[in-house]
């Protein structure tokens, strides 16, 4: 099939060209527009101005009067230095050395050890505790039984407040605590939506 145009008349022939040269007619455009100053209009006249006319003002000299400086003050007489002949015997302090022979006695201080109650945090402990239904499950596994056990616990012993209910107050409640060396709870801290 024919093309129906003339190859003459065929505008997209040359199109890339005719791009470029838009892009570049409007970045000169945009440039001049960019570069072009002007200046606010003033009812004075450079010419009329004549700088020369105004007259300066004349500052008289004046002379400092150098007043010179006052006397220093005569230096201390030095003190008068008596020669004592030595003739009292002064008693010196014998200082004993704090070293030890290998021949003295040393005595040996006992030191106590003091336990220190360091808090460990139950997420950093590699030996977790193990709940009384959880001796048969692998080490691995220990943490995630000792998690769902206390879970089993909470639902079975612990209510809803019904005034909180009633309320129609809602929303987790973070219970933070320590567990002593002998199994004891301490330290309790609890932290919910309500005071209920």
């Amino acid at each position: 099939m024919e093309p129906k145009k003339n190859p003459k008349f065929d505008l997209s022939r040359n199109s890339s060209l005719y791009f470029v040269i838009g892009l570049a007619s409007m970045l000169f455009i945009c440039w001049q527009a960019l570069e072009w100053k002007t200046y606010e209009k003033t009812n004075y006249d450079y010419q009329m101005l004549d700088i020369e006319d105004d007259e300066d003002e004349e500052v008289p000299i004046t002379e400092q009067i150098k007043t010179p400086p006052a006397p220093l003050p005569p230096p201390p007489a030095p003190e008068v230095i008596q020669v004592v002949e030595d003739e009292e015997e002064v008693e010196e302090t014998i200082i004993e050395s704090t070293e030890t022979n290998q021949e003295e006695i040393v005595d040996v201080v006992e030191v106590e050890e003091i336990e220190e109650d360091i808090d460990v945090p139950f997420a950093i402990i590699e030996d977790v505790p193990i709940y009384p239904g959880c001796k048969d499950v692998s080490k691995y596994q220990h943490r995630d039984c000792f998690q769902e056990q206390i879970n089993k616990h909470i639902r079975k012993n612990f209510r809803y407040p019904e005034i909180a209910q009633e309320m129609g107050i809602q929303g987790k409640v973070f219970v933070q605590f320590i567990i002593d060396r002998d199994g004891s709870i301490k330290n309790i801290v609890a932290r919910g939506p309500d005071k209920i």
